[in-house]
């Protein structure tokens, strides 16, 4: 049988450098602001509001250009810490739904929610969360698209924006790729598509009539790729960037929590949840941390670290529940809760640690 499609989530965040000045600077709101050089030099636009935007400003363009199409421009000097600090925080989001996330730059990111750490079988529903976690947490927007594979879902994400959620169902890849010009085409820019155009393919589905010759003539080794994409298909996989580091997962509750056995309910819910996803990636850890959000949103969290590595989900679940303990949970209503699991290490590193190292008693109460 066929493998079934998998659950690809594209994530752009919406004009990322501008809105985080925006955010940060309540007077730059509503305003046309662009993000880049002096436009008394060669300076260009990094990014721009959509404010902007209505006048005509693109990023790449001379910022003296951008000056002439709105005048009442606000320009401000990039700040690429202040923006990779959001970049992180918003990664960190979309880590705690699946280690399977691919970064494209600092304000774009591919997963693979297909095995998700919410348990959540539909793409669309994680994709929800994920944007009412980064607009609640970070006050910034992002756009989502939901595909069976990469390419769909960079096309999705752009579909609505800002703020847009776009859904492409297997069963719809077809109707949605007949709507598409050519330019949709992965490696397909402006000179390209002018050539394409050249030989009468005007949208995405006419390459696949194309004589191959020609083709090959006027795209060269693209040829059999844009062939490929033309049918939908995109078999690559959401390749994380580095090594699972942690693995986490948490809750928002609709109405505090005020019961501490509804809470250590819902801990050890979490930890068995995150110790299924551990074993699965046969990994074991040595770290334990959990996260309390009360209900005026002061967070703290409280971690344990243990030799040797475990993915026990029972030894797992006592010490967060341990850890709970140590929190004033059952004292303050809580608005969420968090698992997560660090110092991970394969097999045979957590053996050689076993065979050196005598089991810790876990510290009494």
């Amino acid at each position: 049988m066929p493998d079934a499609p998998r659950k690809i989530i594209h994530l752009d965040m919406d004009a990322f450098y501008a809105s985080v000045e925006q955010r940060d600077d309540p007077a730059l709101r509503g305003k046309p602001v662009a993000v880049g050089g002096s436009p008394q030099g060669r300076g260009v636009v990094a990014a721009c509001s959509y404010e902007a935007r209505k006048f005509g400003v693109r990023s790449a363009m001379p910022m003296a250009r951008a000056l002439r199409q709105c005048p009442d421009l606000v320009i401000v000097r990039p700040d690429f810490t202040k923006y990779k600090e959001a970049s992180q925080k918003v990664m960190a989001i979309l880590r705690s739904v699946t280690p399977l996330v691919e970064p494209r730059s600092l304000d774009e990111a591919y997963l693979d929610v297909t095995e998700n750490l919410l348990h959540e079988p539909l793409a669309m529903e994680i994709a929800k969360y994920l944007k009412a976690r980064i607009r609640q947490e970070l006050s910034l927007t992002a756009s989502a698209g939901v595909a069976p594979n990469k390419f769909l879902a960079k096309i999705a994400s752009g579909w609505k924006k800002p703020d847009g959620l776009t859904v492409i169902a297997p069963e719809r890849v077809e109707s949605f790729l007949q709507k598409l010009p050519v330019e949709a085409l992965w490696g397909v820019g402006p000179v390209t598509a002018k050539k394409l155009r050249a030989i009468g393919i005007e949208k995405l589905v006419d390459v696949r009539a194309a004589d191959e010759e020609k083709l090959r003539r006027t795209v060269g080794s693209l040829a059999g790729w844009l062939k490929r994409l033309s049918y939908g298909d995109d078999q690559r996989k959401v390749t994380p960037d580095r090594p699972w580091k942690s693995i986490s997962a948490e809750d928002t509750y609709p109405e505090d929590l005020v019961d501490l056995r509804e809470m250590r309910a819902e801990i050890e819910r979490l930890a068995r949840r995150v110790a299924a996803a551990v074993a699965k990636k046969e990994l074991y850890a040595r770290t334990v941390t959990i996260k309390v959000r009360y209900a005026n949103f002061t967070t703290v969290t409280r971690s344990h670290t243990e030799e040797p590595a475990t993915r026990d989900a029972g030894i797992i679940a006592r010490r967060a529940l341990w850890l709970l303990e140590r929190t004033e949970a059952g004292k303050r209503p809580v608005r969420l809760l968090g698992i997560g699991v660090h110092g991970l290490s394969n097999a045979e590193q957590s053996h050689a640690a076993r065979d050196l190292l005598e089991p810790l008693a876990l510290p009494r109460r």
